[in-house]
């Protein structure tokens, strides 16, 4: 059978979706191949759009959930049907909980096939209920152009996250094909039996081509502004208060071309602040009124706390952390999340960048309280002190935090930090400053080991030329180190750090302390290097102190030369974060 899109008349759905795509502003594409989705393909490069093929369905969606928190517009990965699909689950619940907007298309068994057995068929929409905010199983090739136009809107709307449209196979390749297909298939006898059957098949056809797609503009999507009246209550409770502290979490840079006036706001209000999630960087490695230590501490002297965009869950110990006395002020797009576990004093449903711009505008002089900050940063001073003389300590191998002091010494001014692991990862947080806005991707809430292949490959499509690091522990690598061969494939030049302590270090320290046993946590000090080589990138290894600068000096050149490469750092074990395990 022929596989290539029409030429003439009207356009295949394969085209449609293609075309429907490109109006959204859609430069890239996500996908691992698979003959119910060969049209799609085919057709967005066609029409320039880059098609990056992975070789796991979840690094896919992975990299889409990552080009959608780099650019605002919704990322969008398309698999086969059936375990194509399947695979996406993980990857799905990870943007869900991030509330992060991905259009996942997936393919699907021919229409009139259904239920019937066909190849890789199952009922995807009942699998992926739960995972995603909407979905759509197509049935009309007029509907497939309206149903990606709809799917990218609903993904932005209200509290972001992924959709999903399922697109059967038969409503992709071009009029002609399908129904030489579905002739082919009919009987050829002249029986009742055999005659009702053809009927069937070609009034089946005609009800998938019938009707005429209309044009599908771009639907803006605004977020939700603050009410006003929110804005002065919060206002009028931040004047009062003489420990204020504000919290920055990812869902206030959701809307990402809008990142640099949310960090505008921030620094006009003048209060103490942390950020998390993809709201780390957002104000540059140093400014003033910056925290990064002893949070906990923080929120539980403060008198007035502002969380925008950050919900009461596990990471502030259900709301634990900020003590009842307080005045707690909660701007979030989310009504649950923002009730979640506390009832703030000031509830501020909406976009949580677009009420710290208009807090900020009502508090035009809002300077004062040195002293409480000159305590938090006090705190925060001795504490760096702390982290600089453990750096120090030496040990048969390399040090971890030294590992990342000298990462974030040498990287570029435009660098990207992936995040993927568990306490490699929780280390890095402490030492490595993003340079700006938008240049820090770890999983979100989830917790989900696996994202590095995938979010390295999706920031690097959208933000090309930056330098890219990729923070890997040696557990979380195992998940998708076989996507070197797609950096490889694709040109992407990363330089990817594995802390290769042999183990999986985050769950054994409390686990041998409160079992006494590592069963199933001890891992070895594999040559991920050698692998890594043999998928055609740079493999260094590194086991000394000693090495280590040179190392990540030769690896930043070979990734400035195009070339991809892993550096495996043989690290010491540290008991840097004792006692830090989370429920």
């Amino acid at each position: 059978m022929s596989q290539s899109t029409s030429t003439a008349g009207a356009p295949s759905g394969g085209e449609r979706i293609a075309e429907a795509l490109q109006a959204q502003g859609v430069g890239s594409l996500y996908t691992l191949c698979g003959g119910h989705i060969s049209p799609i393909l085919a057709a967005a490069r066609a029409r320039g759009i880059r098609v990056l093929d992975v070789r796991h369905e979840a690094t896919a969606v992975f990299a889409a959930d990552a080009a959608a928190r780099l650019t605002g517009v919704p990322g969008v990965a398309v698999v086969t049907a059936g375990p194509g699909v399947s695979n996406t689950l993980t990857a799905l619940k990870n943007a869900q909980l991030a509330q992060s907007p991905l259009v996942l298309i997936g393919g699907a068994a021919p229409t009139v096939l259904q239920k019937r057995g066909a190849l890789q068929d199952i009922d995807q929409a009942q699998l992926v209920t739960g995972q995603v905010k909407w979905l759509r199983r197509v049935r009309r090739v007029a509907d497939l152009a309206p149903a990606i136009a709809e799917a990218f809107a609903v993904a932005r709307d209200g509290v972001p996250g992924p959709v999903f449209v399922e697109c059967p196979v038969d409503l992709l390749y071009d009029e002609a094909v399908i129904r030489g297909w579905y002739a082919d298939a009919g009987a050829r006898g002249k029986s009742l039996a055999e005659r009702l059957q053809r009927w069937y098949l070609r009034r089946h056809v005609a009800r998938m081509f019938a009707g005429r797609p209309a044009v599908q503009p771009v639907r803006e999507v605004r977020p939700q502004p603050p009410a006003r009246v929110d804005v002065e209550r919060a206002a009028a409770a931040l004047m009062r208060a003489r420990r204020p502290l504000l919290l920055v979490g990812s869902q206030a840079v959701i809307d990402a071309a809008n990142a640099d006036r949310v960090a505008a706001a921030i620094s006009a209000l003048q209060l103490p602040f942390y950020l998390s999630g993809m709201a780390r960087g957002l104000l540059g490695p140093a400014h003033p009124r910056q925290l990064f230590h002893q949070r906990r501490q923080a929120l539980r002297e403060a008198d007035c706390v502002l969380l925008a965009g950050v919900p009461c869950d596990f990471r502030l110990d259900y709301g634990r952390h900020v003590r009842r006395s307080a005045r707690l002020i909660v701007a979030n797009r989310s009504r649950r999340e923002a009730r979640l576990n506390r009832t703030p004093t000031v509830a501020a449903p909406g976009d949580a960048g677009l009420f710290l711009e208009a807090l900020a505008a009502r508090l035009a002089s809002n300077a004062g309280r040195d002293d409480w900050q000159a305590v938090l940063h006090g705190r925060d001073a001795g504490r760096e002190a702390e982290i600089a003389r453990e750096a120090e300590v030496a040990g048969e191998y390399v040090n971890p935090l030294a590992l990342f002091r000298e990462i974030d010494r040498i990287a570029g001014d435009q660098a990207i930090f992936v995040a993927d692991g568990g306490d490699f990862v929780a280390t890095a947080a402490y030492t490595l400053r993003p340079r700006g806005p938008l240049r820090w991707l770890d999983p979100g809430v989830f917790g989900t080991l696996g994202v590095g292949a995938g979010f390295a490959l999706g920031a690097s499509a959208n933000r090309p030329g930056a330098e890219l690091w990729l923070i890997w522990g040696d557990g979380a690598c195992g998940f998708s180190l076989v996507e070197f061969d797609s950096f490889v494939r694709h040109g992407i030049p990363l330089i990817a750090v594995v802390g290769n302590d042999a183990g999986w270090s985050q769950i054994a320290r409390e686990q041998v302390k409160l079992l006494g046993d590592a069963v199933g946590t001890t891992l070895a000090r594999s040559d991920y290097h050698q692998v890594a080589a043999a998928l055609g990138a740079e493999g260094i290894l590194v086991r000394h102190m000693h090495e280590m600068p040179g190392a990540l000096a030769r690896a930043q050149a070979l990734a400035r030369s195009g070339r991809p490469v892993l550096v495996n750092v043989w690290l010491d074990s540290s008991g840097f974060r004792e006692g830090s395990i989370s429920m």
